[in-house]
């Protein structure tokens, strides 16, 4: 699955252009210290993809909140912008991968670097 492909509005293409260039510093970032620190692995990057767009999303969430405001004026007149209930949904679902990643001191208190052991045996011998 490609994530923020590419549109032929300018205007889309301009956030998607954005959102994969946060999503890639996101993600080279985080990537190396959780290698060394949790020892991640090729099993866990479908997560810290889905971390780094969800890093992406909020930030034009909140770019959305900037520019607009966080009142817009509708068809029934002025509401509550919706990215601010977008922004919250992934704040909710960050802290949660953040918690689930070790990115947080508490949770890497939690976790215990992975012991590189010399030893070839077969965990089934």
């Amino acid at each position: 699955m490609e994530v923020f492909k590419f549109s032929s509005d300018s205007a889309v293409e301009s956030a998607n252009v954005r959102c994969r260039d946060v999503a890639s510093q996101e993600w080279r970032r985080i990537v190396p210290v959780l290698e060394i620190a949790a020892g991640i692995g090729e099993v866990d990057y479908t997560t810290v993809k889905d971390t780094c767009v969800c890093v992406a999303r909020l930030d034009q969430a909140e770019r959305d909140l900037s520019e607009r405001g966080l009142m817009v004026t509708a068809e029934r007149g002025t509401v509550k912008n919706g990215s601010a209930t977008i922004a919250a949904q992934y704040r909710t679902q960050l802290a949660r991968y953040i918690r689930e990643l070790g990115l947080s001191p508490s949770s890497r208190a939690a976790i215990t670097a992975p012991e590189f052991d010399d030893d070839d045996d077969d965990v089934f011998d």
